[in-house]
């Protein structure tokens, strides 16, 4: 039920039956795999390296960069820390580490303490933040040029959604599952649907993700060699006015360890987020900023503070 595209026919010609895919895919389910993306497979197997290295470190050298140091979503999440299902009482079976915008101490944003303007968190891992910065460059390129595609779907200019990804609230996360212990009703990562507009998902290719289309059951989410698993977030349904679905998803625990690469491609943080221009029919939503909406999202995720 999820379509398989490949990204270099926008890019070589077959553009408008391209963005017709994508934009059906947006409307009914939310979901795509996505091939012919163009990132070099040096930099995907760089960034999942880096991931074995850095979740491979004891817990208190982890814990020295932990997210709870710092205001802007950016530093290590220990097990335990997350509820992405609000109504089970589950707590994910994960770990992660997020960075964004890499940016200086004196940047004038980071002194200002303009909301998710933070420096990134940096372990002692050789290598590290060159892999992590070189594939977020690459994603966040990768993410804008999706958008055009969008664009193209949704009746507007090719660039339009450009003015808003130029200083973005974009999070590279690593995430990282233990195998499941065979405990009664674990999780990886609980139901739920992701903030931002869009994201990009690299995977290793075990088991895992499952996808709850509207009126179906829980489904298997396919690997696909060399593929990313694009899907809609919140924020773009209410860009759209509910035009594009954000469809609930989940990690089941899995067999064995696992782990994945997410993009989230969230907007800057002082962009509108209000029905597009020629949306149809009255505006489900009152207008917010990106930066507003992103913060009431994250404050319900984080089931404690770390320890």
């Amino acid at each position: 039920m999820i379509p398989i595209l490949d990204f270099q026919r926008f890019r070589s010609g077959d553009k408008a039956a391209f963005v017709a895919e994508i934009g059906r895919a947006c409307r009914e389910i939310g979901f795509v795999i996505l091939r012919g993306h163009g990132i070099e497979r040096g930099r995907i197997d760089g960034v999942f390296k880096a991931a074995h290295d850095f979740f491979a470190l004891d817990a208190a050298e982890k814990k020295r960069v932990s997210i709870y140091n710092s205001e802007h979503n950016r530093g290590y999440v220990a097990f335990g820390s997350e509820q992405l299902d609000e109504t089970s009482g589950l707590i994910d079976r994960k770990e992660a580490f997020n960075i964004g915008l890499d940016l200086s101490p004196d940047d004038p944003r980071v002194l200002a303490g303009e909301p998710f303007r933070g420096v990134n968190q940096w372990p002692d891992v050789p290598g590290f933040r060159d892999a992590l910065m070189a594939y977020f460059d690459d994603l966040w390129a990768l993410g804008i040029e999706i958008h055009r595609a969008l664009a193209l779907d949704l009746g507007l200019d090719e660039d339009w959604f450009g003015p808003h990804f130029d200083a973005p609230m974009v999070t590279l996360r690593l995430l990282h599952y233990p195998p499941a212990t065979g405990a009664e009703h674990e999780i990886g990562a609980g139901a739920h649907s992701d903030y931002g507009s869009i994201t990009l998902l690299k995977t290793d290719g075990e088991p895992g993700l499952q996808v709850r289309p509207r009126g179906e059951d829980w489904l298997d989410v396919p690997f696909v060699e060399d593929a990313f698993v694009m899907n809609i977030g919140d924020c773009l349904m209410r860009w759209t006015n509910d035009r594009y679905v954000s469809t609930p998803h989940r990690v089941i625990a899995p067999r064995h360890e696992r782990y994945s690469v997410a993009f989230f491609c969230d907007p800057n943080p002082d962009s509108q987020i209000a029905a597009l221009p020629g949306t149809d029919g009255a505006a489900k939503y009152p207008p917010i900023t990106a930066s507003d909406y992103l913060t009431q999202r994250l404050t319900a995720t984080y089931a404690q503070e770390g320890s």
